[in-house]
């Protein structure tokens, strides 16, 4: 290869990285047909049918990093993407990608952002609700778990939630051989209300481990139900084994519902 060429082929490269505009995308999905948002192989994703989306109408192959994976089944209220590309986008873009996209995901808005800024990254806290029918409840079969035979009280699932402020290491509630580098979280918010015959917990942290909120359900319920005392939490987490906690709450009761930037 002479100079000229490599010189025009260095030219050609930062020509394309420099005119390379990041964007973030504002999303929300039912997750009852995907096997979770990142792409799988031989299974049916939320982000396959975003990158498909997008590929189609800039006519170029577009790739998402998602603010998070969320499990088989989990829904989304508000979930975010970056992807990069050199068009300037229109600003009916949203509304074109709704009309590709199936009816379970809904794209909200598109944005620029910095060209370094992430979405998984550079996300602040992230907040979960899950939800519970205390009574059987044909048409929240979807979106909460039917916990209607044995009843649950609140009142010492709350006090379990003060005990989680107090650590940081949630190994016990963390997805076995997963390729986490560490399992420490800062939980800010972590909560249960009744509002009639449905019961909603709301947790936020910095980042959560694989399964971690349905996991902490799992064993709240297991408080609710009378089978563990609030204190026996402490033991739980301390144990630092999955074995320790209670077994994982169903999917379809999980919602991420916000994700934070400093944008």
């Amino acid at each position: 290869m002479t100079f000229q060429q490599l010189f025009h082929l260095i030219k050609v490269f930062l020509w394309s990285y420099c005119n390379t505009l990041r964007y973030f995308i504002e999303f929300s999905y039912n997750g009852k047909n995907y096997f979770g948002y990142q792409i799988q192989p031989d299974a049916v994703s939320v982000q396959e049918e975003l990158e498909k989306a997008l590929s189609t109408i800039l006519r170029e192959e577009i790739k998402t990093t998602g603010a998070g994976r969320t499990d088989t089944g989990v829904h989304a209220r508000k979930i975010f993407a970056h992807f990069d590309t050199e068009k300037a986008l229109n600003i009916n873009l949203p509304q074109r990608l709704n009309s590709f996209l199936p009816p379970d995901i809904s794209v909200k808005r598109i944005f620029q952002v910095k060209d370094d800024f992430h979405a998984r990254f550079d996300a602040t806290y992230r907040t979960y609700e899950y939800y519970i029918s205390l009574e059987k409840n044909p048409f929240t079969l979807d979106s909460a778990w039917q916990h209607w035979k044995r009843p649950l009280d609140i009142d010492p699932m709350n006090e379990a939630c003060k005990i989680l402020f107090e650590y940081e290491d949630f190994t016990s509630f963390a997805k076995l051989k997963t390729d986490n580098k560490t399992n420490i979280c800062q939980i800010y918010k972590a909560e249960w209300e009744q509002s009639g015959s449905e019961l909603k917990f709301t947790v936020s942290a910095n980042r959560f481990l694989r399964n971690m909120v349905r996991a902490i359900v799992g064993t709240m319920v297991e408080i609710g139900a009378g089978k563990l005392k609030p204190e026996d939490l402490r033991k739980v987490i301390e144990d630092k084994n999955r074995n320790a906690a209670g077994t994982s709450a169903p999917a379809q009761g999980l919602f991420l519902v916000d994700v934070g930037y400093e944008f």
